[in-house]
């Protein structure tokens, strides 16, 4: 695993696709904004069966339209 510090406003490239912002931190919480392809599934792991463990999970990506990433 590889673990980053990062601060507002900075950002993490995965790939050529795929980018993460710190958009906020308040307290114990912080905001990412995740740019990805439209067929990148991005699942809260706390929504997977198995208690969000994603090794053999054989859960099935939600829809496109399905509200797994929500803003407030």
């Amino acid at each position: 695993m590889l673990v980053l510090s990062r601060k507002k406003e900075e950002v993490i490239r995965i790939g050529d696709e795929i980018t993460i912002k710190v958009i906020s931190i308040k307290g114990g919480g912080v905001r990412l904004g995740i740019d990805a392809p439209i067929d990148v599934s991005i699942v809260r792991s706390e929504l997977l069966p198995n208690n969000g463990n994603c090794e053999g999970s054989s859960a099935e990506p939600p829809s496109v339209g399905s509200p797994v990433a929500t803003s407030p």
